[in-house]
C-alpha cells in the first residue's frame, strides 16, 4: 500500500512537472519591451490555430484603412550570437522574415512610403531566438524515464527546441495610436542536443506560419 501511494505521489508530481514544461506563448519574463505596454495582451488563436498573445483596439476596423506603410522588422534587443545559433543565423532568419510579411501584409492592404491618410503602420522586431529542452513527452510522467529526462537535460543531450520570438504591432498614422498589438511564440525544426548548430533553414517555418496567419486574418 505504502508503494502505491509513494507511486502516486510520483505520478501526480510529474504530471504538474509536465504540465509546466514548454509554454507555446510567450511568457512575461521575456517581454522585451519593443511594445511598451503589454498589459491589454489576451491569449487567443490564430486563423492556423497557433497559440498567440493579442490585443486589438474594441474601435478597429480593418474597411478604414487602404494603405499600409511597412517598416522592416528587426531586431530588439540586439542579439548575442551563441556557439548554437550563429550571427548568419540570426541575420538569415531577419532577412527572410522580411521577405515573407511584407509581400504577405500586401496582399491585405496597398503598400505606401508615406503616413497618409487612411494608414497602418507596421512595426515589428524579433525579439529572442534561442534553445531550450524539449518538454516532457506523457510517457515520461513515470519515475524513473523522469529522471532519465532531468539526466539527459542537465547533461545536454536532451532533445532541444528551436524558438524565435516576435512581436508587432500596427498603429494609426493618422493618430500615432497602435490599433493592433501581438507578441507570438514560434517553434522551428529540433535539434538533437545543446551543441547541434542551428540554421536559418531550420527556422524558416516560424516565418511561414507568420506569413500564412497574416494573410488569413479576419478581424471583423
Amino acid at each position: 500500500m505504502k508503494k502505491i501511494k509513494l507511486m502516486q505521489a510520483a505520478l501526480v508530481t510529474g504530471a504538474l512537472f509536465l504540465a509546466g514544461c514548454t509554454s507555446h506563448v510567450t511568457q512575461s519574463e521575456k517581454f522585451s519591451g519593443f511594445l511598451g505596454d503589454y498589459s491589454n495582451l489576451k491569449e487567443t488563436k490564430t486563423a492556423s490555430g497557433t497559440p498567440v498573445l493579442r490585443w486589438i483596439d474594441p474601435s478597429f476596423k480593418a474597411s478604414n484603412y487602404s494603405y499600409l506603410m511597412y517598416e522592416p522588422i528587426k531586431f530588439y534587443p540586439e542579439p548575442q550570437p551563441t556557439p548554437q545559433i550563429s550571427k548568419e543565423t540570426l541575420q538569415g532568419v531577419l532577412d527572410y522574415a522580411n521577405s515573407r510579411l511584407k509581400p504577405a501584409m500586401g496582399e491585405r492592404l496597398q503598400l505606401t512610403d508615406h503616413a497618409g491618410p487612411r494608414t497602418l503602420i507596421f512595426k515589428g522586431a524579433i525579439t529572442g531566438v534561442n534553445t531550450s529542452a524539449e518538454g516532457l513527452q506523457f510517457y515520461e510522467v513515470i519515475p524513473v524515464a523522469l529522471v532519465i529526462a532531468g539526466a539527459e537535460t542537465a547533461s545536454g543531450h536532451r532533445t532541444r527546441d528551436t524558438e524565435v520570438f516576435f512581436e508587432g504591432e500596427l498603429i494609426d498614422a493618422s493618430t500615432g495610436k497602435p490599433v493592433m498589438k501581438v507578441v507570438r511564440k514560434g517553434f522551428g525544426k529540433q535539434v538533437s542536443n545543446d551543441t547541434q548548430k542551428v540554421t536559418a533553414n531550420d527556422l524558416k517555418v516560424v516565418v511561414d506560419g507568420l506569413a500564412t496567419d497574416t494573410k488569413l486574418f479576419q478581424s471583423n
